[in-house]
């Protein structure tokens, strides 16, 4: 038995020399069709089926199924003399097909030999079960539609590189079965979002990725220039205040899923690049908002994760059946820290006293940044199974609602699974004066940060409401059980490469 390539050599640059490597013999192989006057790069291919498709339309009772037409990448090459077994990508999997010299013709199969890993072919020809019992094609003509140029990695045991794997995830896509699985349950993630919220009569808009106040959330944005218009704008870095605007318009249940844009740091939970859905719903709050996303939840273990049990990489499981537990923000800080007197203690105390839990705190912090560095670096990583955090410092959240029974907090909830924050939700604040105040004390001195339009907006009237934010990179993170953000991205930031850097 023989195969063809499956050499270990990364790609190379086109520009270089490769006349010793197989980038130059698959050239050369090139050149030989073409010369021959062979297509080696149809317009089209018949499918008639996919790798998912074909096992049931086999009837065990008989020995020879239907015909099918598949099509996809060359993945295995198992030679051997007149016959070969080979398995071929498609978008839902792997399919096997069995080609024959004396099935396809001795020239034909002379062509055929000469194929190579990562070719993209056309396959036709009648189903049957090998004696392992593996469905399979039993070839009658195979084509060549498009010519792969470079090697693929050795024997797809996928990449061992994580730069290589985010750089080139064209390459992860072919090799690597799981990270296919991942971004594909994405795809059908979020589908699942949305025919949840359509099924209760959101509507899905589209607000502007360009700003001329960043506004939403406290991040530093990234900022871009309109030569058009002779203005600079930034990218947004939330969906927030567009959508309500959209309440204020009657539009009285909106979502968006779209791109965020934040100038900050780069880790295994955050992206400067990211996807939000965010959903607001007049007439609701924050706990109409803890009934959707719960639901929305169940949803997609029902329908496409088939449990509601979710195993993390280190063993431990996260349930997701059930009303999940609710906890004060204080309750949890006062538990953490055993200080009954917590929050009536100087910022200094604070400080003295988040040092000697262990917390890096910069000196110059709030008082309620202290609080929230106990809380972000102690109690959220500890959060696994799904906690609905209740009752934030108002400092924290200026755009949500005052809790009536304790004013120094709002009407909030972060809900935390799996150790981060996956969804906040607020009743949020419809009341114009107590919003520009609000706006005010965050922005300090910086008033030209204040969205003003929005405020004239609310002062036009806006419906009570329930809004809520998910990212929706955390959350498959969570769902598919990954440990890093990027893993849930197809194409993550990353920095470019030097010029001469491998």
């Amino acid at each position: 038995m023989s195969t063809t390539d499956t050499s270990t050599s990364q790609p190379t640059d086109p520009q270089e020399d490769n006349s010793h490597d197989l980038y130059a013999v698959r050239m050369e192989k090139l050149s030989k069709l073409v010369e021959a006057g062979s297509n080696p790069f149809f317009s089209n291919c018949e499918q008639t089926h996919t790798s998912a498709q074909v096992p049931g339309l086999f009837d065990e009772s008989t020995e020879s199924g239907p015909d099918v037409s598949v099509a996809g990448r060359i993945v295995v090459f198992r030679l051997m003399g007149k016959a070969t077994f080979i398995k071929l990508l498609d978008r839902d999997g792997r399919i096997q097909c069995y080609v024959r010299q004396d099935e396809i013709g001795e020239e034909a199969y002379s062509a055929f030999k000469k194929f190579d890993l990562g070719d993209f072919v056309g396959v036709t020809g009648p189903l049957f079960k090998t004696k392992a019992g593996e469905i399979t094609v039993r070839a009658k003509c195979v084509t060549l539609v498009s010519k792969s140029m470079r090697p693929l990695p050795e024997k797809w045991h996928g990449l061992a590189d994580e730069d290589q794997i985010y750089r080139q995830r064209y390459l992860d896509l072919i090799v690597n079965d799981r990270s296919r699985s991942i971004l594909q349950a994405r795809s059908r993630i979020v589908r699942e979002i949305r025919e949840h919220l359509w099924s209760r009569d959101f509507l899905e808009v589209e607000t502007p990725v360009f700003q001329t106040v960043a506004g939403g959330a406290a991040a530093r944005p990234f900022f871009t220039r309109s030569n058009a218009l002779n203005c600079d704008f930034s990218l947004r870095i939330a969906l927030e205040l567009p959508l309500k605007r959209l309440l204020v318009g009657g539009f009285d249940r909106v979502f968006e899923i779209g791109k965020v844009f934040r100038n900050e740091g780069i880790s295994r939970r955050h992206s400067p690049e990211f996807t939000m859905l965010e959903v607001y719903q007049a007439y609701s709050d924050y706990r109409g908002m803890m009934d959707l996303f719960r639901s929305m939840i169940h949803r997609i273990c029902e329908n496409l994760l088939g449990t509601y049990d979710i195993q993390r990489p280190d063993g431990d499981v996260i349930h997701l059946a059930g009303s999940w537990t609710e906890a004060r923000y204080k309750d949890l800080i006062l538990n953490k820290t055993q200080d009954p007197d917590w929050f009536s203690r100087s910022r200094e105390e604070k400080l003295k006293r988040a040092t000697a839990l262990g917390i890096e705190v910069d000196p110059a912090s709030e008082d309620f940044e202290i609080t929230n560095d106990v809380f972000g670096k102690l109690i959220e990583p500890t959060l696994i199974q799904p906690t609905f955090v209740t009752h934030l410092p108002k400092e924290l959240v200026p755009l949500a609602k005052l809790s009536p029974n304790d004013p120094s907090t709002v009407e909030v909830f972060e809900l935390c699974i799996n150790g981060q924050e996956i969804a906040p939700a607020y009743s949020e604040q419809n009341d114009p004066i107590a919003q520009r105040e609000a706006f005010e004390k965050q922005a300090g001195g910086e008033i030209q940060k204040i969205d003003h339009d929005f405020l004239t907006a609310l002062e036009h009237g806006m419906p009570p409401a329930g809004g809520m934010g998910v990212g929706i990179d955390r959350l498959v993170m969570m769902l598919m059980g990954t440990q890093n953000l990027r893993d849930t991205i197809l194409f993550p930031t990353l920095k470019p490469r030097a010029a001469g850097e491998p």
